[in-house]
């Protein structure tokens, strides 16, 4: 009987240890990926980047401001004109290097009453940063950014507001949290929390083998970001009596709508606060009318077919990066490249924020 007894603790003994490093071995794959993927330092691609002289009578300011860890982003306060009504901090999305991309639409506010501060979060463009480390990063980032606007002594004594696309529109949900000052908010292509990114685009590739991952993710940015990495949107939304613009196309395929929009939605569609705006077909990137984008980009494709080397190789690199710019150079329009925002649409956000600022 002892024998059995012994054999049996030794077999559990095993069985925990086994256990033990299986977990541990998931934890590790689910962080490598994570950081493979949210861990990079994005910049925006040169040929295609926007200058203020693109923009007629837009002025900007460039300021430095620390985050959590003491790294320096970099800020710009844009105007044009007087009058300004309030002042809109802007929060960019994920993957194409910092604000720039988003300078039209900092174009069109600040030629309708408003300043904008618009920043590069952690890892982006001209903030400082090896990478981006995980999204919970970007509400920090904007949490460090409003207090900067209110409280350097910098800017003008006016009602906050904000807005955000992808990564954005999900930080400037989640902000609200620590900043129910804001006034209002416009939300775009969001989502609610944290692991949301990594679950819908996991899922793609590893089906429902990603839910193994996401308890571990989770851990891992509780672990580095705190209560910023448990905080979610509809957080956000409980603790702000901010107005709350929500846009999303329903055929999204990188944030889809169950991860935001839905979810806002079925609890708020009723609340005199909220405003949701949708689309069926118009994917993630809605904010520019794509016409002229789409003509560019099958020239592009043209162009592509007329190369006498294989440009995917790693020996042809250097080659095609230099060649890609010298066409773009040449060929693109800035004019309609940096002039396509849906006006439609951005109307309706500056009636939004006229309403809720008074």
């Amino acid at each position: 009987m002892k024998q059995k007894s012994r054999k049996k603790k030794v077999f559990l003994i095993v069985l925990a240890i086994a256990a033990l490093l299986i977990t541990a071995g998931d934890w590790a794959l689910s962080v490598m990926v994570y950081k493979e993927n949210f861990n990079q330092r994005f910049d925006s691609y040169g040929p295609l980047m926007m200058y203020v002289d693109d923009f007629d009578g837009l002025e900007r300011t460039k300021y430095e401001f620390r985050s959590n860890k003491g790294q320096k982003l970099a800020g710009y306060m844009y105007r044009s004109g007087e009058n300004q009504r309030g002042i809109i901090v802007m929060a960019h999305g994920f993957g194409g290097g910092g604000h720039n991309s988003y300078m039209d639409c900092a174009n069109y506010f600040a030629r309708h009453g408003y300043y904008v501060f618009a920043y590069d979060a952690t890892g982006n463009d001209e903030s400082e940063g090896e990478g981006v480390g995980g999204l919970p990063q970007g509400v920090i980032d904007l949490d460090h950014a409003i207090t900067f606007v209110e409280e350097s002594g910098h800017f003008p004594s006016l009602p906050i507001v904000l807005f955000g696309h992808s990564w954005g529109g999900y930080s400037v949900c989640s902000v609200l949290t620590y900043h129910p000052e804001v006034r209002a908010v416009i939300a775009c292509s969001g989502f609610n929390s944290s692991p949301d990114l990594f679950e819908s685009q996991g899922k793609k590739m590893a089906g429902a083998g990603i839910y193994l991952m996401l308890p571990f993710v989770k851990l891992h940015e509780r672990i580095n970001y705190g209560e910023y990495a448990a905080n979610t949107a509809m957080d956000g939304f409980s603790k702000s009596n901010a107005a709350v613009m929500i846009v999303h196309s329903f055929d999204d395929e990188v944030v889809p709508a169950e991860y935001g929009y839905e979810i806002y939605y079925q609890k708020y569609k009723e609340d005199p606060r909220f405003r949701f705006i949708s689309f069926e077909e118009k994917g993630h990137n809605y904010l520019n009318d794509d016409t002229y984008r789409r003509e560019f980009n099958a020239e592009f494709d043209e162009w592509l077919k007329t190369l006498d080397y294989d440009y995917d190789t790693g020996e042809n690199k250097e080659r095609f990066s230099e060649d890609k710019a010298n066409y773009i150079s040449h060929n693109l329009d800035r004019e309609k490249w940096c002039n396509s925002l849906d006006l439609e649409l951005f109307q309706d956000f500056v009636d939004f924020y006229d309403e809720h600022i008074q």
